[in-house]
């Protein structure tokens, strides 16, 4: 590579490289006060009653899937 190259390739990735860490500090300051709080404060605990599992649980959503295949209402 030439001389010139070199410095826009090296320019491209200083910008590439600043532009990462402000998506990563964004990103952290828009989700620190959702995602993160509601998982700390327990919320996917399991201490709802369902066990962890919200709904009607697994089983049940199989036999509403199996249910609606066939033509049946729910």
């Amino acid at each position: 590579m030439t001389e010139a190259a070199k410095k826009v390739a090296e320019q491209a990735e200083h910008r590439l490289d600043n532009l990462a860490e402000d998506v990563r500090q964004r990103f952290d300051r828009i989700t620190k006060g959702r995602f993160a709080d509601q998982v700390k404060s327990g919320r996917f605990s399991g201490q709802d009653g369902q066990g962890g599992r919200g709904g009607h649980g697994a089983g049940q959503a199989r036999t509403d899937q199996h249910r609606r295949e066939r033509g049946g209402s729910r």
